[in-house]
């Protein structure tokens, strides 16, 4: 079975089911600035798992593409990867665990759809703990359906339990399913989620039924959701008897390329094959993030410091192999023929995928030449005071400074007889981390995902001011992003020269006049060609299935959004722009607050 085919059996199977089949949404999240990338399919979806109700109704599934980088540095093994596409249907307050659950079951093991083994089919569910009791419906479902309770496993937390897009929100407990392998067991201890490899785990459904707060206590929430996931290249690796992701028709042609690049087979070697791993798929999530159309291109900051740093990565391992410069744009053009089909924004934007792969490429070789020249000066001052090993701080400043990877370092010092102090680099790396979590955390503090009625007000007036800048500046502008806290927002729209204080004024005078006029809020249900033909404003493509909310402010602004918003803009206080700054080529940004 193939990925198209997976896909497309997953899809008929639930619409059977009822639901209703809609678009996957951007990697660049839309108002939430809790996340960088779009993780799982249920970021879009999070005001309707808190009771929103959506234009498509209540039962849905699509596929969404993801990127997670919490183990990139695992990435190179037999199923880590940083981009992949999750396979979803959701209840948003209709079914719930028994039947999710059922048809979990009959998905992976009826002759008509997947058809493994019922008798290597393990389970997993979720313990408890102080604040929430066992999962023992789903426990009884799974034993009612013929699965015995030794192939059902009571986990804890960090087994089985689905947590928030951020730091609140919606979340609850989970039951995974694992296929056995057949492969020997680790120990006696060996179960699923062990990480052996013996099971594989294949398919997640999470019970999304209470609200993290930020006191951390957690409310049940007015209506239960099911949220599932099935990877697909983990899933077709799988049916295909593959030993490992990148063995699949997916990545045969990321991983041609290379060869003929390299003059190298992908099996030659561990190293190798290492190497041929890490490359094909951080240049495909490259691939995929350049070719979003919320238009992310490599910088030091945020989606961008992320997607440079895969590509900075893969350049890593191409020189191992041998790859000579410019081998970005063979891989990147393998990867959008595989992919333009279903993703037909990839074919759209190649010109400025090549280019921007061949510049961070190109710059990161330079990167490299400084760094091997920063090493041979440091290397000869520790011959010239006979010392035999390289301090862990020099290292990492190698590395933080020049990006020069450790590894490379190690094996530099090896072939002139000395050694790194690896502890050393781990504790400074180990500190690095820690500041720039912290960074992270004070950045992305709060967010829409929260729902709070400070950043609701502050999200509808990114729409006021959205269309006072199109007034002010041009009908060019467009919105690039957002991060909205619950004490600011940050908005970044298309806009090539700095805004003038004088226009910074027209802009917050416009804003403010609609406030004082206490516009009435409104939302309609309708197709996307409707609101087109309305003239709403479309953003990021943004649409679910065949129906998309319009919010009209008043006959100011006409916009199509899932976020929330409040009943009239009396509520939202004086508006006041802090800040105008430029975020990256062509983009400015502007950092405002309400009184």
């Amino acid at each position: 079975m193939t990925a198209d085919e997976l896909k497309s059996l997953y899809l008929g199977f639930f619409q059977k089911q009822g639901h209703t089949l809609i678009s996957g949404s951007s990697l660049i999240p839309q108002n939430d600035p809790t996340v960088l990338f779009t993780t799982a399919g249920m970021h879009p979806l999070v005001p309707y798992l808190l009771g929103e109700r959506h234009p498509a109704g209540q039962r849905l599934c699509n596929v969404q593409k993801c990127i997670r980088t919490g183990d990139i540095d695992a990435v190179g093994d037999a199923g880590h990867l940083t981009f992949f596409e999750m396979l979803g249907n959701w209840s948003l307050g209709d079914y719930f665990k028994e039947a999710a659950i059922a048809w979990s079951f009959e998905f992976l093991t009826s002759k008509a759809y997947l058809g493994f083994d019922p008798a290597n089919l393990y389970v997993t569910v979720f313990e408890g703990n102080d604040q929430v009791a066992p999962d023992r419906e789903s426990f009884e479902t799974w034993k009612k359906l013929g699965i015995p309770e030794a192939r059902i496993f009571f986990l804890p937390r960090a087994d089985n339990w689905w947590g928030p897009a951020g730091q609140t929100g919606p979340c609850g407990p989970d039951t995974e399913m694992f296929v056995d392998t057949l492969k020997s067991a680790c120990g006696p201890s060996c179960r699923p989620g062990c990480g052996c490899g013996k099971f594989f785990e294949i398919w997640n459904d999470v019970f999304m039924q209470y609200n993290k707060q930020a006191d951390g206590a957690y409310v049940p929430l007015s209506q239960l959701n099911v949220d599932t996931g099935m990877g697909v290249e983990r899933t077709i690796a799988m049916l295909q008897g593959k030993r490992s992701v990148y063995e699949t028709e997916l990545f045969a042609p990321i991983i041609a390329a290379l060869a003929a690049g390299s003059g190298k087979a992908f099996t030659e070697s561990e190293n190798v094959t290492r190497a041929f791993r890490v490359i094909a798929d951080h240049l495909r999530s490259a691939v995929f993030i350049l070719g979003d159309e919320q238009g992310v291109t490599p910088s030091n900051l945020g989606q961008g410091y992320v997607l440079r740093r895969l590509i900075r990565r893969a350049v890593r391992h191409a020189k191992k192999i041998g790859l000579p410069g410019g081998f970005s744009k063979a891989v990147a053009e393998s990867i959008v023929a595989t992919y333009a089909k279903a993703y037909p924004e990839l074919e759209r934007r190649r010109e400025l995928i090549v280019r921007e792969l061949a510049t961070e490429e190109e710059k990161f070789e330079k990167t490299l030449t400084q760094g091997l020249e920063e090493l041979d000066k440091v290397l000869a001052q520790i011959k010239t005071h006979n010392q035999t090993v390289l301090a862990g701080r020099v290292a990492f400043r190698l590395y933080d400074t020049f990006g020069f990877p450790v590894e490379f370092t190690e094996e530099i010092c090896r072939e002139q007889g000395l050694s790194v102090d690896k502890a050393g680099f781990d504790k400074a790396f180990a500190k690095h981390q820690e500041v720039s979590k912290q960074g992270a955390d004070k950045m992305f503090k709060g967010g829409l995902a929260d729902n709070s009625e400070a950043t609701t007000r502050l999200h509808t007036a990114t729409h006021l001011l959205h269309k006072s800048l199109q007034i002010v500046l041009g009908e060019h502008v467009k919105q690039k992003g957002s991060n909205i806290t619950a004490e600011r927002l940050r908005f970044d729209f298309s806009h090539s020269a700095k805004v003038t204080p004088e226009e910074l004024n027209r802009v917050e005078a416009l804003v403010n006049e609609q406030i004082q006029k206490a516009l009435p809020i409104t939302m309609e249900v309708m197709t996307l060609e409707e609101a087109k033909a309305l003239s709403a404003t479309a953003l990021f493509a943004a649409k679910y299935g065949e129906q998309v909310k319009v919010f009209s402010i008043g006959d100011f602004s006409k916009e199509v959004c899932g976020g929330p918003h409040v009943k009239n803009t009396s509520e939202l206080g004086r508006f006041k722009i802090q800040k105008e700054e430029a975020s990256s080529a062509g983009v400015r940004r502007i950092r405002a607050v309400l009184g």
